[in-house]
């Protein structure tokens, strides 16, 4: 049985670099059919709406959708479009892997590092926002649950269960924000008691940051609340080169969006250099998520290769290559 997946082609550089993965995809000949819905400002142009019911309709219907960057316009209602899309199908699991790939800026050799960010509750929740009357007096409330932490930090174990890694660490603030992070703190040490083949430990977020630069290496699945985990993965997405080799998944009981982490970078749309290679890692999360673990490993040995040959890469990656040139040698490989 094929299996459609709902496209969002996104804004900016999202439709080039969509069409780049579909081009990967199509070649490894899964047979998957794509549904193509909008968001964001190619959204509200056509029918005047940053997330129409229409995408959201497709979106639950197929369960899973690969999405390009989103431009939320200043104004536009909705604080994040992102935000929105998580909080509407309840996708409480953020994964960010960061690897090492040959050919290009990466401070370290040899990473490979899992965030784990819970992706609905804590500050981003955006509860309680005031502002006083005269403009000095900010205030906005953290909201976590014990359901919540306990959700994101089982996900956690099981994901480093199911890829045979050998440690979580939870990174918190619970010296300080007692309540708030020490039900993160509590939740976690109180589940990893459930998965003893893995080691457990914990680390305040000041630490972890300092430790992610000093010895990365020393860290295999990180697992933290939402501002925390957006900090941290973007840091760790630094330490291998930046966020055009960063992808996302975000999972939820139901339904699993994958995408770039990076912005729709309007200044380079339409000129042809944009790379597609964290939406296509991002792809190959949803292929494994999908069941085709196989096909997910080849897609990113063909990043790999093509960039340690460093064929036809774009500008960003140090190359004078296209965006269809660049695609055309990752299409070659996956296709060999």
């Amino acid at each position: 049985m094929s299996q459609t997946i709902a496209v969002i082609r996104g804004d900016g550089i999202g439709p080039e670099i969509v069409d780049s993965v579909l081009r990967v995809l199509d070649a490894l000949k899964l047979g998957l059919k794509y549904e193509f819905v909008e968001a964001g400002m190619a959204a509200q142009q056509s029918v005047g709406e940053l997330l129409p019911q229409a995408t959201l309709d497709a979106i639950s219907r197929h369960k899973v959708a690969l999405k390009g960057p989103l431009t939320t316009p200043i104004g536009g209602g909705f604080s994040s479009l992102n935000v929105e899309l998580r909080k509407h199908f309840d996708l409480y699991a953020n994964v960010r892997p960061a690897i090492t790939f040959p050919g290009t800026k990466a401070r370290y050799e040899n990473i490979d590092i899992i965030t784990v960010r819970e992706n609905t509750e804590g500050a981003y929740g955006s509860e309680g926002q005031t502002l006083s009357e005269d403009g000095e007096h900010a205030q906005s409330l953290i909201r976590n649950s014990r359901r919540g932490c306990e959700r994101i930090v089982r996900y956690a174990f099981e994901l480093a269960r199911k890829q045979r890694r050998h440690k979580v660490t939870a990174v918190h603030k619970a010296n300080i924000m007692k309540t708030t992070s020490g039900i993160f703190l509590k939740a976690a040490r109180d589940v990893s008691r459930e998965y003893a083949d893995i080691a457990f430990n914990e680390m305040i977020v000041d630490n972890t940051c300092m430790q992610l630069v000093m010895n990365p290496h020393q860290f295999d699945v990180i697992v933290t609340t939402n501002l925390f985990g957006d900090i941290i993965s973007d840091l760790c997405a630094g330490l291998v080169g930046g966020l055009g080799l960063a992808p996302g998944a975000n999972i939820g009981t139901d339904v699993a969006i994958f995408e770039a982490v990076h912005g729709s970078a309007p200044d380079i749309a339409g000129k042809g250099v944009a790379n597609p290679c964290a939406l296509l890692l991002g792809a190959a999360q949803m292929l494994s998520h999908l069941g085709h673990e196989d096909q997910a490993v080849r897609v990113r040995e063909a990043i790999r290769a093509t960039l340690a040959a460093q064929d036809h890469l774009t500008p960003d990656l140090g190359g004078s290559g296209t965006t269809t040139s660049f695609t055309d040698a990752l299409v070659q490989r996956v296709s060999d």
